[in-house]
């Protein structure tokens, strides 16, 4: 540590550290534009200039190293000076067009001019004008002329999102921000570059001339889709979601979010909505009132207990679905007398488990680890932010190691990528752990043949200090898990990794710490699609697109004689007999465990649309109905205090729960069905319908694929 002093106060920096990181430390504030915390230095805009004393002109604080008793003056004359001609000097091309900028009201450049701009201009000379362009559905280039040559979208993408989709062509007032060749942005984290624009180049297309954003009212939330949890903030007008942006937490998504949790709003108020409950009579739908709805189906239910036996109905949720949701529709089930329930809907294999699998360390280690092996998952389109956290750790030097069916681009080095057959994933892993076992002079745990990539990546794992085996999406459906698990298990063990999933959805994690899943003579969720029930309640799920059957599942539950579908939109209405409009994220309150084990609760931010109601709220009403016990509820938060008793509270899940559970021989024969994993905008309905993701290249590709 070294000392210098700040506007005449002493401040203790690390070595090697810049004016402006002394600056934030003292929360002194320093006006800049291109420096960003997690971004690299580029000094380009010049705004942060700062008087150093012996130094015979300003210097810009981003790029001056601190040196042991130095003295820095932020606000003296000849800072202030050179900060207002730098100020001039960005403003003599800026359009004057704050009154139609969606990024009027936070920009930057806005903000500072008031501070450091003059009162009028002494440039006389035409403006330069930077004609738009056209990156894609997600990000707005049609106002380029307000581009200040910041650069850090360029950096953002070269160094965060890992792909350099922006570059600055040409010198002096020709230069500019672009694609080259006509490309289009296409990284799955692009919509961070419009949070980090600091003028109003680089805007959301969706949210394009939709609201000003001193109209908007701001409010907390997290996101549904993948297992980070990214932490949100969900802004509103007139009752209606307008712009979804991040809200940092160093602890999970740092600053930034992805693609899908930004954009996937568009669902929320589209189309497809259900806005009232329909009951299905002679072959038509009609809508009726809740209380009706309500009863039609406790009758039926009680029916079909009567002439079939309670083990003959079921209930299957989304792990999308909130803990609250998950908990009753348990309680409903086990309270009709079935064991019937399961949230495992692209599993091929349904092994019981007394653990809750999880990643077997925190989000914000990924960023450190040294070693790290990845089974079975497309890293960079399935988490699109832990693969942004291993790829900081690869500049630091981590090892990288993949076991994947096929090639795909992860946007970071790999130092070794097998690609081979699904169905031989546990024998190449057996085959490392041969590898291993020969190094360490220890007995395999399955037989297997050292080859030379099955040596290099036991000699990396048994190198290092914090290392990780990940197993992906397609891992957890895999027919054989259990023997992935177990080999995985084994490696862990001998080389002093951690291990755990990465896990699918939003809460997953929350699904197996719940118990939401069959015990004694219940069906699983395989059984429950392919015909096993007399009466099914889909929470929050189409089968057609969230189960590893796909459409098969239809046939299945064509069978049933009574199948009610509680989700927020127009679906499954071959086979339903009732819909039960449900609350998406934005109009319920609840809680989902993300892939570390972290409890995050949420409130409605905005009321329900329509007849629409909360989940946990039908569940409670068509338990109390029916006369099950234990769902006297009155609000979401008395749903999750009852679940302390299994180990849940809010902030995490007990310890002693999270882990995975290793039981059975290893299975060392070729698994004859493939897993099914859902591409990176297919993962669930909101994501689904919305219409600008929807045109991205990723969603089509995946929809030709499909095709």
């Amino acid at each position: 540590m070294i000392e210098i002093e700040l506007d005449g106060k002493k401040v203790e920096i690390a070595e090697g550290s810049m004016v402006m990181h002394a600056a934030e430390k003292a929360g002194t504030y320093i006006p800049h534009f291109c420096y960003h915390k997690k971004l690299s230095i580029a000094a380009n805009c010049r705004m942060c200039l700062v008087d150093v004393e012996k130094m015979p002109k300003p210097m810009p604080a981003c790029a001056t190293p601190v040196t042991n008793g130095m003295i820095v003056r932020t606000k003296s004359e000849k800072a202030i000076k050179a900060q207002k001609s730098v100020m001039e000097f960005l403003l003599i091309n800026h359009p004057l067009d704050c009154p139609i900028c969606d990024q009027g009201g936070e920009c930057q450049l806005q903000d500072l001019a008031v501070g450091y701009g003059g009162s009028s201009s002494r440039y006389e000379e035409e403006k330069r004008v930077v004609f738009h362009k056209d990156v894609g559905p997600l990000v707005s280039m049609e106002e380029m002329s307000r581009c200040i040559h910041c650069t850090r979208c360029v950096r953002f993408g070269q160094e965060v999102a890992g792909v350099m989709e922006l570059g600055m062509s040409h010198r002096g007032e020709h230069a500019e921000i672009e694609t080259f060749i006509g490309q289009s942005v296409d990284s799955e984290l692009s919509g961070n570059m419009i949070d980090i624009c600091p003028v109003g180049a680089l805007t959301s297309k969706p949210f394009r001339y939709s609201a000003r954003t001193w109209e908007l009212s701001r409010r907390k939330s997290v996101s549904p889709h993948d297992s980070t949890g990214a932490n949100l903030v969900v802004q509103v007008k007139n009752n209606q979601v307008m712009r979804v942006v991040p809200l940092e937490n160093e602890a999970v998504n740092e600053c930034w979010i992805a693609d899908r949790d930004r954009f996937s709003y568009e669902a929320l108020n589209g189309p497809d909505r259900l806005t009232s409950p329909m009951i299905k009579q002679g072959g038509e739908w009609k809508a009726v009132d809740w209380q009706t709805a309500l009863e039609y189906v406790a009758n039926g239910l009680k029916q079909i207990k009567s002439n079939h036996g309670a083990n003959r109905i079921g209930a299957l949720l989304s792990p999308h679905s909130t803990l609250e949701e998950m908990a009753l529709t348990k309680t409903l089930i086990q309270g009709l007398g079935s064991e019937s329930v399961d949230f495992r809907l692209r599993h091929a294999e349904f092994s019981s488990t007394q653990k809750v699998p999880y990643l077997g360390a925190s989000i914000a280690s990924l960023t450190t680890l040294q070693r790290v092996l990845v089974i079975g998952s497309n890293l960079r389109k399935d988490h699109p932010l832990f693969a942004q956290r291993i790829r900081q750790a690869t500049k630091a030097g981590a090892q990288v190691h993949a076991i994947v069916d096929s090639h795909a681009d992860w946007a970071l080095p790999l130092s070794t990528s097998q690609v081979v057959e699904s169905a031989m994933w546990v024998q190449t892993l057996a085959d490392i752990a041969v590898a291993l076992a020969e190094m360490n002079g220890v007995a395999a745990p399955a037989a297997g043949t050292p080859t030379e990539a099955a040596k290099s990546v036991a000699k990396s794992l048994s190198t290092g200090e914090r290392k990780a085996i990940l197993l992906g999406n397609a891992a957890a459906h895999h027919a054989k898990s259990s023997s992935l698990v177990a080999i995985a298990s084994w490696l862990a063990a001998q080389t002093g990794a951690s291990i755990g999933y990465l896990t699918e959805a939003a809460n997953t994690v929350g699904g197996y710490a719940v118990g939401a899943l069959p015990t004694g003579d219940g069906f699983h969720a395989g059984q429950m699609l392919t015909g096993a029930l007399k009466a099914a309640i889909l929470v929050n799920v189409e089968p057609e697109f969230d189960t590893a059957v796909g459409a098969a599942s239809m046939q299945g539950l064509m069978g049933a004689e009574m199948v009610v579908t509680l989700s927020p939109f127009k679906c499954n209405l071959s086979f339903s007999d009732v819909l039960l409009p449900i609350a998406p994220f934005t109009e319920t309150s609840g809680s989902f465990v993300n892939a570390e084990g972290r409890v995050q609760s949420f409130h409605a931010v905005v009321k329900p649309l329509g007849e629409t109601r909360p989940a946990w709220k039908v569940l409670r009403v068509l338990g109390n109905l029916m006369s099950v016990q234990g769902m006297e509820f009155d609000s979401s938060q008395e749903v999750l205090a009852s679940l302390e008793s299994v180990g849940i509270q809010a902030g995490s899940v007990a310890a002693d729960r999270l882990g995975l559970s290793v039981s059975g021989a290893i299975d060392l024969t070729p698994a004859e069905v493939l897993p099914v994993v859902a591409s990176i905008y297919q993962l669930d309905g909101l994501v689904r319908r919305s219409s600008s993701l929807q045109l991205t290249a990723d969603a089509r590709a995946a929809h030709e694929v499909a095709a």
